[in-house]
């Protein structure tokens, strides 16, 4: 049994998404937990991943490739982990805001999250402050997490907080901002909960709050 968990830990570090998808239906047939799979298997895989890029050994592309094999495993783990009612670490409503159409960096975030156990309600980009109201309303969300890759779609990141200060949810939700423009003083000026330059560490950030 831990030679499957093996090879799938290796194969999510590999980026090959064939052999995970493979290997996480033979875990399953011979009657592993699902939870086991994904905590063994992928989320201890995709810390190494994050570990490897903090450490210059490995770069987006790879993390990108790595996130996507842990994602077609997850794919078919997914139903089973419902059944099990695995908790999650968390859920995250996640967005590109308003104005800005980029979704590479945030797109990886969000991949990384999820390798790291998180549930995400990808809101995709050019997001309205009050869609981001909405997830917490409708999805009871923990964290938002706003992307903005121009300085003038910036101020739409306090337009969201504003919006949820309105809306009397801010005290309900953390939320964390990244992004090439911007920074950490950026993120205190404006209120946020949290600041990330890039995908793992906002997965060390989200786990950090949630501990």
């Amino acid at each position: 049994m831990q030679t499957v968990l093996k090879t799938i830990y290796e194969g999510v570090i590999d980026g090959n998404a064939g052999v995970v998808q493979v290997k996480v239906q033979e875990a399953l047939d011979q009657g592993l937990e699902a939870g086991v799979i994904l905590n063994q298997g992928m989320i201890a895989a995709m810390s190494e991943v994050g570990k490897r890029f903090e450490e210059g050994d490995f770069f987006v592309p790879e993390m990108l490739i790595s996130a996507r094999a842990m994602q077609a495993g997850l794919a078919l783990l997914k139903p089973f982990l419902q059944q099990a009612d695995v908790k999650t670490a968390g859920s995250v409503a996640i967005g590109t805001v308003k104005g800005d159409l980029h979704d590479i960096g945030k797109n990886l975030v969000a991949m990384m999250l999820e390798g790291a156990g998180f549930e995400i309600v990808d809101l995709g980009t050019d997001v309205a402050p009050s869609k981001f109201v909405d997830a917490v309303i409708e999805k009871k969300v923990d964290f938002i997490a706003m992307s903005a890759l121009l300085t003038t779609t910036m101020p739409n990141m306090k337009a969201t907080i504003d919006a949820l200060k309105a809306a009397g949810l801010r005290e309900q939700v953390k939320v964390l901002i990244g992004g090439a423009p911007v920074t950490e003083s950026y993120a205190l000026q404006i209120g946020a909960d949290g600041f990330a330059p890039d995908a793992s560490r906002a997965v060390a950030l989200a786990k950090s709050i949630v501990k």
